[in-house]
């Protein structure tokens, strides 16, 4: 799908890379800002991104460090990414937009929404935590691993070839590796910002995703819900949702048919 516009705009000193896909018309649906995995570019959701924009503007950035965006001295840090997010929105001419983020950059939606909520009108947090203890405890094993040393062995992998394709300065990855590394074994619990949350959300995970259960539906319960019955006329059903894709795993969520069928009823329906 050939973007309508791309290139680079300046946010906390990074130059984050972007494209805007979607309808050029008066009339067309809110604008959605849409944040990739870690270590992933704006092309993991390429399967699924033509759905996306066929009614609305679609705003695809390549997270710092990664892809199009390259590193500066800076670590690579959601919260400071959550501002650079609201700058960027703002300098590409949009007020307002919602926000659908996956994995890593559910994380940098969140805290836009937590840090700028003026800015989101609509969230989509799919296959994100709220706190490191949310990820199964072999997953945290995983991530230990994850250091300058093993670069080389991510270099062997999909990943790799999507930030080459990309990448202003390929040979940033091994310092790239490592800095995601730190940033994803850096502990975090953010879950009284999520009882405070103001835009109205959608968390999706599928069913065999890398985070506990318990992670998952606490996460909601932070939202106001799953914490008793609706009742019979919905009367006790509180603003934000939550959906279970059945048979995804975390690996398939950014371009599961299940997300967009999901994220679309959410954001266009009346609610919220």
């Amino acid at each position: 799908m050939n973007p309508i516009n791309k290139g680079q705009v300046e946010a906390g000193g990074v130059r984050y890379g972007y494209e805007i896909h979607g309808p050029q018309v008066q009339g067309a649906g809110a604008p959605l800002l849409l944040l990739h995995g870690g270590f992933g570019t704006m092309e993991m959701f390429g399967p699924v991104l033509g759905r996306l924009a066929e009614r609305r503007p679609v705003i695809a950035v390549d997270l710092y460090g990664h892809g199009r965006t390259a590193l500066t001295e800076r670590p690579i840090d959601p919260v400071a990414m959550g501002d650079d997010l609201a700058a960027v929105v703002r300098a590409l001419g949009f007020e307002r937009v919602d926000v659908l983020g996956f994995s890593f950059g559910g994380m940098v939606a969140f805290r836009l929404a937590v840090q700028h909520p003026e800015v989101v009108g609509k969230l989509v947090l799919a296959s994100a935590p709220y706190a490191d203890t949310g990820f199964y405890p072999d997953i945290r094993e995983q991530q230990k691993g994850v250091t300058r040393e093993s670069a080389a062995l991510f270099m062997q992998t999909p990943m790799y070839g999507a930030y080459k394709a990309v990448a202003p300065r390929v040979e940033d990855f091994p310092e790239f590796v490592a800095r995601m590394g730190e940033a994803i074994r850096r502990p975090y619990d953010w879950s009284e910002d999520a009882k405070t949350l103001k835009p109205t959300t959608l968390l999706v995970y599928g069913d065999s995703d890398m985070f506990e259960p318990e992670h998952i539906v606490r996460f909601y319960q932070l939202l106001g819900g799953g914490l008793g019955d609706a009742g019979w006329d919905g009367a006790g059903m509180v603003r934000h949702r939550l959906a279970i894709l059945p048979g995804v795993t975390h690996y398939e969520m950014s371009d599961a048919p299940g997300l967009v069928d999901a994220a679309l009823a959410f954001l266009e329906g009346a609610e919220g």
